[in-house]
């Protein structure tokens, strides 16, 4: 028996390879399908099935391509209904992968069809189990997802997970591993470890939402405190269940180099540039009105949350070698609508003697000795990392719910922008810039370089 983790740290996303005596079977797979196919070839294996865990709402699911690459049936839990042909399992079912079987656990509460996937080895002992977003390592999946319109609360889909963490997982032994479909910095759970795997004991210790709760006391935890979702959440969410175009017709599409010339005459047909480079690069020079969201960060679930059109155009800026993964990175929340990339890069752009936009900036120090004269101070961090300390005239606008944020933001007024770090609020003072806001500063280093300094701090205690 073989298992191996594919993690995905943009997306915080894991994907499951399992094998056995030359059958192999995956579980939840991102868009793109190379990985397992070559996966597979590599290990002398046939792909036998493809097992999803639930409807994914943070990333669009590769399985309807590799079923159509290997010919395996799609298998996913009770209730759930696609618009393709797909094995609806029965709480209980068991499969075969060669002399490993995998049993359904039919477990609602993330979503109504959201099921585990229990693994018994050769011997029939059970081994593994792969919770999806039903059971993260010292959190569970978020119970805000699946709702319809009246026919459904949040607090009731909180009471369904109740009942199935403890009427089908927590029961079984403590040796297992627990395998779970994602892990710190995803938006499917408030308190997600950085830890990947873990012992299925360990987890009826430590992880809240196991412990001693009444049913009462576990929704109002899982209920209290949650952010809405994002709002491609949704879209990728009906991409999952009704199909999509394939990952090779995306980059088919996509792929195409573009002159600087080619690159003008999209931007005035309404595509939105994204330059994907690092944030002091785009600081320093980039196509005028272009979004910075780069690759160095979480690239894809920023794109997501913030191009509110699914069908939006798009053109990439990229380090030379780094369009295919822009390109990647956006088909895996959905967004198949790049026209292309600017051929050289930036440089091309500059050569050309088009004009170039820049972001200014202050550093920290700088900040903390001259003030922020006449400049709103903008937080964009997320409010729970705002309430954990933030500077004294700093306003709360969560990059998160941005462009709906930027209705209430007068914008005739200058702004100071920070993050935590950086990254985040470079995103903010581009959006800010191509919206037409020309007095932008970004504060470089964000709130941990302020820290450092002799800037007024709120501290929790303060608030």
């Amino acid at each position: 028996m073989y298992v191996e983790q594919l993690y995905t740290g943009c997306l915080a996303e894991a994907a499951y390879y399992i094998e056995s005596n030359g059958e192999a079977a995956i579980i939840d797979p991102l868009r793109e399908t190379e990985p397992y196919l070559e996966l597979a070839t590599k290990r002398g294996a046939k792909i036998k099935y493809i097992f999803e865990t639930h409807f994914h709402a943070d990333f669009v699911s590769g399985h309807v391509d590799l079923a159509q690459k290997t010919k395996a049936p799609i298998v996913y839990g009770p209730t759930a209904n696609t618009d393709y042909e797909i094995l609806e399992a029965k709480d209980g079912q068991v499969f075969n992968i060669g002399d490993v079987k995998l049993k359904v656990l039919h477990t609602p509460g993330h979503t109504p069809e959201s099921s585990c996937y229990l693994l018994f080895d050769e011997n029939g002992r059970v081994e593994a189990i792969f919770t999806g977003d039903t059971l993260f390592i010292g959190d569970v999946g978020r119970p805000d997802l699946a709702q319809k319109s009246g026919e459904i609360t949040a607090e009731d889909m909180a009471a369904t997970l109740y009942d199935s963490l403890r009427s089908k997982i927590m029961p079984l032994p403590d040796h297992i591993t627990v395998y779970p479909g994602h892990g710190a910095g995803s938006a499917c759970g408030k308190k997600m470890s950085s830890e990947t795997s873990a012992l299925l004991g360990d987890q009826k210790q430590s992880n809240y939402a196991l412990g001693d709760l009444t049913k009462e006391e576990f929704v109002k935890e899982l209920t209290t405190g949650i952010l809405p979702p994002p709002q491609y959440f949704a879209k990728a969410a009906a991409q999952n269940k009704k199909g999509y175009k394939s990952i090779d017709q995306v980059f088919e599409s996509s792929l195409n180099a573009m002159s600087v010339e080619q690159v003008q005459t999209e931007i005035k047909n309404a595509s939105l540039v994204i330059d994907t480079r690092h944030q002091d690069h785009f600081r320093d020079g980039h196509i005028p009105n272009s979004w910075f969201i780069g690759l160095n960060g979480q690239f894809a679930p920023w794109a997501g949350a913030l191009i509110e059109d699914l069908h939006q155009k798009i053109v990439i800026v990229a380090e030379a070698g780094k369009e295919e993964e822009a390109i990647m990175r956006l088909a895996r929340v959905g967004y198949d609508n790049v026209v292309g990339y600017l051929d050289g890069g930036i440089e091309a752009w500059k050569a050309s003697g088009k004009s170039v936009g820049r972001i200014n900036s202050i550093t920290s120090d700088d900040f903390a000795r001259n003030g922020n004269g006449d400049a709103q101070v903008m937080d964009v961090r997320k409010p729970s990392e705002y309430e954990q300390g933030h500077l004294a005239e700093a306003r709360n606008i969560p990059l998160d719910f941005f462009l709906e944020e930027l209705k209430r933001v007068d914008v005739s007024k200058p702004y100071a922008v920070h993050c935590k770090s950086g990254y985040r609020s470079m995103i903010a003072a581009s959006i800010l810039q191509a919206k037409g806001m020309d007095n932008i500063t970004d504060i470089i280093g964000g709130f941990d370089a302020l820290k450092e300094t002799s800037a007024k701090i709120v501290e929790p205690e303060m608030a």
